[in-house]
């Protein structure tokens, strides 16, 4: 029964990804062909929220459920690996036509071809695993 919110947040998280038409693979081929702002103004709405979210975190010092300060480590300021990771990224987002979140929402939405992208996505992850020490960081 631990478990029940997680399932219902997921299922609420795939019911708005449906509805907004985030999980569309069209929404995606428009975006990554500039053909419409539609998925423009999702992320940068997401984006900004989160940003509104964390000044608030900081501000207000405000604490985890179990009463522990929630802190933000700070991060290396070396960009070429943000471009080369979100490269990498974009290419297999515009390749499969959905990023994490919508590969499972699709799927449950009943395309069952998404299995295939999941398992590319699982080996990628798995690749990234073994290889990661070898990687620059």
């Amino acid at each position: 029964m631990k478990g029940v919110k997680f399932v219902i947040a997921g299922i609420l998280f795939g019911v708005i990804m449906v509805k907004s038409e985030a999980a569309s693979w069209y929404r995606i081929q428009e975006m990554f062909r500039f053909q419409s702002f539609h998925m423009y103004g999702i992320i940068g709405t997401a984006v900004g929220l989160g940003a509104i979210a964390i000044f608030l975190i900081k501000k207000l010092e405000i604490n985890d459920f179990y009463g522990h300060p929630i802190v933000f480590p700070h991060k290396e300021k070396s960009w070429p690996k943000y471009i080369l990771g979100g490269l990498i990224f974009g290419l297999g987002w515009a390749l499969a036509g959905a990023c994490p979140g919508p590969m499972f929402v699709n799927l449950g939405y009943g395309y069952p071809t998404m299995i295939i992208v999941i398992l590319g996505a699982l080996l990628g992850t798995y690749l990234y695993g073994i290889t990661k020490n070898k990687l620059p960081h």
